[in-house]
């Protein structure tokens, strides 16, 4: 067993069977929070004809175990006031737990029951394939869903990042539980497994539990395929959604680089200064100014592979054409004019401030620290990060929006008249 101490009060532990551990010890409150993160989980290892698989097994692990069925896995929790929930992405699985301090070896074990021993009851399968089915429907009706699913597709083709992390309606109605038990199979073995901590409790009391609750999992003995996704590239093209709204939403995106790469922090503080808030550029010189938009931001998601970079508004369809024409020009802009020294401080000053918020409850901080690790980037990544942030200057920031935002990679996506 290793260990590695990041600070005082966060420790890193491997399990004889290779389950990850990190306590982050609060003492000052009688709660603790937890995460369980499965890797090589995600939309990311879905095959194209079983996407959503992850998200169905995400609804229905929970929905009844060897021993226990659903109601009465729900009733144990509402019992001693706990939370329990269970949840995918398009990188990782994870489960969520809270609860107070005397109560969590029982609930720590229910988690392991509906992690190890799920039935995949057909009825439940079915029901929550309904459920998944609707929410496919209903987002297809919302402007800005449609918007964004357009400008996935036309970024990443057929890589699983192209597909909602629901899936489709034919893969989510053609699958089958035997699928989901493959899937479990292959997925959830107790070297994937990150368990990440947070409150009143210590490292040799975490790993007394995980191991009496934990400890008789075996690693798989099934072979573990490399994930091969091949080369993603990405070529400017516009589509647009007709639709009798009074309203437009554009949509433009780049393909951008993945979490580990060295320009990442730099398109983040990036996306901070472009769209974060009532003083970010796009608000103030779409909205502000111009009146163009009602709702205008960017996002950059972290991704394990290959992101997206984007930028959208949402405005008056009268407006369509000269607010696609605001958005380019402030991308534009970017790359022509460099930023001012003040502009550059203060987006990192607003960033870091939200990073340091982001860290405040036992719930975040055994998110952040299992994310970080569940990404590969692990626990000290916590303090490199705003390193790399005070680091970026004016010169980096334009290096960037000339090398990753340029036409001939411009997808554009747009919904309304």
């Amino acid at each position: 067993m290793e260990s590695v101490n990041n600070k005082k009060y966060i420790q890193k532990t491997t399990l004889k069977n290779g389950i990850t551990l990190i306590v982050i010890e609060n003492p000052t409150t009688d709660i603790i929070a937890g995460r369980i993160f499965c890797r090589n989980a995600g939309s990311l290892w879905e095959a194209t004809s079983q996407a959503g698989i992850f998200h169905l097994l995400a609804s229905v692990i929970s929905k009844g175990t060897r021993h226990l069925s659903s109601l009465e896995i729900a009733e144990k929790v509402e019992s001693i006031g706990a939370a329990l929930g269970t949840d995918t992405s398009s990188d990782y699985f994870i489960v969520s737990m809270k609860t107070i301090t005397e109560d969590f070896e029982e609930i720590l074990a229910l988690a392991s029951e509906i992690i190890r021993y799920p039935s995949f009851s057909e009825s439940e399968i079915e029901l929550e394939k309904k459920i998944t089915l609707q929410n496919i429907l209903s987002q297809k009706e919302q402007p800005f869903n449609l918007a964004f699913s357009q400008l996935r597709e036309m970024i990443y083709g057929k890589h699983p990042y192209g597909f909602s992390v629901l899936g489709t309606e034919e893969t989510v109605t053609n699958l089958k539980a035997s699928d989901l038990k493959e899937c479990h199979q292959k997925h959830f073995t107790p070297d994937n497994l990150i368990i990440s901590l947070a409150g009143k409790i210590d490292l040799d009391r975490s790993i007394y539990l995980v191991e009496k609750i934990f400890g008789d999992w075996e690693k798989s003995t099934i072979p573990r395929q490399p994930l091969n996704i091949g080369n993603l590239e990405s070529k400017a093209q516009e589509s647009k959604i007709e639709q009798d709204n009074q309203q437009s939403i554009i949509m433009m995106g780049y393909l951008a680089p993945e979490i580990t790469h060295q320009d990442y922090p730099i398109l983040k503080l990036l996306t901070t200064y472009l769209g974060n808030g009532l003083s970010s550029r796009l608000f103030v010189e779409l909205r502000e100014k111009r009146g163009l938009a009602y709702d205008v931001s960017a996002f950059y998601p972290t991704r394990l592979d290959k992101s997206q970079f984007v930028v959208y508004m949402g405005t008056a369809s009268q407006n369509t054409d000269i607010g696609k024409e605001g958005l380019y020009n402030e991308i534009k802009r970017l790359r022509e004019e460099t930023l001012s020294f003040e502009e550059l401080e203060v987006s990192k000053s607003k960033l870091l401030g939200q990073y340091a918020l982001g860290k405040q409850t036992n719930a975040e901080f055994a998110q952040i620290f299992g994310w970080y690790e569940t990404l590969g980037l692990g626990i000290e990544y916590d303090e490199i990060f705003p390193q790399l942030i005070t680091n970026v200057t004016v010169e980096d920031i334009q290096r960037i929006a000339n090398h990753y935002l340029q036409d001939d990679s411009l997808c554009t996506s747009i919904v309304g008249k």
